[in-house]
């Protein structure tokens, strides 16, 4: 009987001494601060025969010809 009485004062004692552990929302929200720059390039190689053909026709292309002229 006293092996029942221990062990339950055991098992309590551990019982009292478990960890515990709280999840809360934070009071104020998240901020997520994001700078970010992108800058693309893109470059454009004509053929020597295509630009050639531009300069001849520059109409053949969509290119309005009137007082600037195709350069």
């Amino acid at each position: 009987m006293k092996r029942i009485r221990v062990g339950a004062v055991l098992l309590l004692g551990l019982a009292g001494c478990s960890p515990t552990i709280k999840v809360e929302a934070p009071d104020k929200p998240i901020v997520i601060n994001m700078n970010i720059r992108i800058e693309q390039e893109v470059r454009v190689k004509v053929d020597r025969e295509i630009s050639d053909m531009i300069m001849s026709d520059p109409t053949l292309f969509g290119i309005p010809v009137g007082k600037e002229g195709a350069k």
